[in-house]
């Protein structure tokens, strides 16, 4: 344990509690169905999600009603990931021609399941594994909707201990609503533009071979990162597994020609 080390740990500790009260109190208002800073902006796509899903945010669920919510939404939201890595190799945004050889049928089922509870379990490269477009469309809205829906599951467990006069606690798609529109998003729009403002790679143009001093060859990961990174970082858990570390050539001839930084 270094000086630094316990330096950073302090700040860590530091900025948690004078974030606690501002979030709390935020959370809680919005939770209630109270107005929050963000609705002025966010009020009007939340009530658009509303009217396109068929959903009325005064229709409150019973437990029962709220548990096969979650569970037909969690189903859903696994068939859909694993759908698309299993049907990669024919779905665009895929300049590599990553497909089945890939993931076979339980890697798949095991990072399905990974993503849609939220456990984001890495147990391979993400670059060297998936497409940009299940990076996209499937790891990265897990990393969204499954926080999502576990903060609307404890929103629920709160309400239960509260409410005693009544059986209602909630409605878990308003809930998954408010947690990905006013919590996550606004998150993942901050932490993007720091990476966008420190230069992190962000394209869907095919990996760069570059050529080293040494006369070795280094494949240079490119793709759409700093969507990825904001989304996962605003999840309860870990950082996604979806994500590569970020590499550049050692000493390499020339600058990659496709690194375009995003603007």
């Amino acid at each position: 344990m270094t000086s630094n080390g316990v330096l950073q740990i302090l700040v860590f500790f530091g900025l948690i509690l004078l974030a606690t009260r501002p979030v709390g109190l935020f959370m809680s208002r919005l939770f209630q169905g109270e107005r929050t800073f963000l609705h002025p902006i966010v009020r009007p796509i939340e009530a658009l999600v509303y009217r396109l899903c068929g959903v009325d945010e005064r229709e409150e669920q019973r437990w029962t009603q709220y548990t096969t919510a979650v569970l037909a939404f969690s189903l859903c939201a696994f068939l859909l990931t694993y759908a698309l890595i299993r049907l990669q190799g024919l779905l665009p945004l895929n300049p590599q021609g990553f497909g089945a050889a890939q993931v076979s049928p339980d890697q798949a089922f095991n990072m399905s399941v990974s993503f849609m509870t939220n456990t984001n379990w890495q147990w391979y490269s993400g670059e060297s594994t998936v497409s940009y477009l299940v990076q996209m469309a499937a790891f990265a809205v897990q990393n969204f909707v499954s926080a999502a829906a576990g903060l609307a599951v404890a929103i629920a467990l709160i309400r239960g201990f509260a409410r005693h006069e009544t059986d209602r606690i909630g409605s878990f798609w308003v809930d998954l609503v408010r947690a990905t529109l006013y919590v996550l998003i606004p998150l993942s729009i901050v932490a993007a533009l720091v990476l966008c403002w420190q230069g992190a790679i962000q394209n869907f143009h095919p990996y760069t071979v570059a050529t080293t001093v040494e006369g070795a060859t280094q494949t240079i990961a490119q793709g759409r990162w700093p969507r990825r990174r904001p989304s996962s970082s605003s999840a309860p858990t870990a950082a996604a597994s979806s994500t590569p570390t970020r590499r550049t050539p050692s000493r390499a001839r020339r600058r990659s020609p496709t690194s375009s930084r995003c603007s």
